[in-house]
């Protein structure tokens, strides 16, 4: 078992208690559910509790990556093959759909199905048998169908990529999951569970969070939602130094640079709203104003690095990396001394040098435990209430 592996489904905040009224209604009827949203939100586990809290939880759960597998290998892995079906076929092969009898058949990435595929898949869920490849004879099989995409399965059926009669089959439910972005006062609780299974981890031990590496990692943008957070907190976890992560470890990337959004929902402090830069309306026009904060930020700290990053709320790493980016950090180390300024590294170069602030620059701050006060409801399919 992967210690990383979550158990339950960790929050509470609005967006993901419409997600829990949605598991309770749906698994206890066996009716087809599509669960949708973007990389990294969770669609695998909500469809394992589903299973877990359904009246099948006793039988099989069998899950099939639809993107991972080309069309003919796909089929044989759903419906099976009899001996001679196929060069290599030396003996008869029972599908998934078969092993998943009585059970939960989880579809995910279903989008990325070919037009032949969707055919067969439909005839299966349709008429409740599967044609083993090279079989002449079909089979009776009984199988809950749950099925995930990080695509608009309703888009992908407007653009003619995906067949309305299956799109229907399959979503007589839709639970759509929110991104970490829209639900970041759930990044704490998150955060103390991830930390609790690392923990298990040979080698590991126990970490907490400081309070600025718990704001930080609140504030952050995560376009891989939670997976990528986990990622980056076990990053951390491995490469601290001493039981605290504090934000200096955590290795935040331009797109993970805190947003306004995030830091009001988790009352971070002000702090010129947060990271210091103003909305823009494009890339370009984003990274000259975080220049310029940042100029603004060690001018007024009269070159201090550290008390610039902490006045942008910006970690120490990521302050770093930044100086670097924008031609600043001979010019920070002189003082202020334009002439010291350098033209920025090309992205290849930045990457290589990754130039790293000298130990001690920022002061170890209070640790707390990373571990939410109120546990979120218990979301890890066990019987009784959610």
């Amino acid at each position: 078992m992967d210690v990383r592996a979550p158990t339950r489904i960790i929050g509470d905040a609005p967006p993901m208690r419409a997600v829990y009224r949605a598991i309770d209604r749906v698994s206890r009827v066996a009716v087809p559910v599509l669960i949708e949203g973007e990389s990294g939100t969770g669609k695998d586990l909500v469809a394992r509790v589903i299973h877990a809290r359904s009246p099948r939880r006793d039988r099989p759960f069998v899950v099939v990556s639809c993107g991972a597998l080309p069309d003919e290998l796909l089929e044989s892995e759903l419906f099976g093959h009899r001996r001679g079906a196929f060069t290599g076929a030396d003996r008869d092969r029972e599908g998934l759909f078969r092993r998943a009898d009585g059970g939960t058949l989880f579809l995910d990435e279903v989008a990325e199905t070919s037009p032949a595929m969707q055919v067969k898949l439909l005839r299966a869920l349709a008429e409740g048998e599967v044609l083993p490849l090279g079989g002449d004879v079909p089979e009776r099989v009984d199988v809950r169908v749950l099925c995930a995409t990080h695509r608009s399965l309703r888009d992908e059926v407007e653009r003619g990529r995906f067949r309305e009669d299956l799109f229907y089959r399959l979503s007589v439910v839709e639970i759509v999951l929110p991104p970490l972005r829209e639900r970041p006062e759930d990044v704490p609780a998150l955060c103390a569970d991830m930390l609790e299974r690392f923990a298990a981890i040979d080698g590991l031990g126990r970490r907490r969070l400081s309070d600025a590496a718990l704001r930080a990692l609140s504030r952050a943008r995560f376009p891989g939602n939670v997976r990528e957070l986990e990622h980056v907190l076990l990053n951390a976890a491995v490469m601290s130094e001493g039981s605290i992560i504090d934000v200096g470890d955590l290795q935040l990337d331009a797109r993970q640079a805190p947003t306004s959004r995030n830091a009001a929902a988790v009352r971070a402090p002000a702090r010129d709203g947060g990271s210091g830069v103003p909305p823009c309306r494009s890339e370009a026009e984003h990274k000259a104003a975080e220049r310029e904060a940042i100029l603004s930020a060690l001018a007024a700290s009269g070159w201090n690095r550290t008390a610039a990053a902490r006045s942008l709320d910006m970690p120490r790493r990521t302050f770093y990396r930044r100086l670097e980016t924008y031609g600043l950090l001979d010019r920070a180390r002189a003082g202020g001394d334009q002439s010291a300024e350098s033209p920025p590294p090309t992205s290849a170069a930045a990457g290589a040098t990754g130039a790293a602030p000298p130990e001690g620059d920022v002061p170890g701050e209070a640790a707390v435990s990373a571990r939410a006060e109120a546990s979120p409801p218990n979301r890890d399919g066990s019987p009784g209430p959610a």
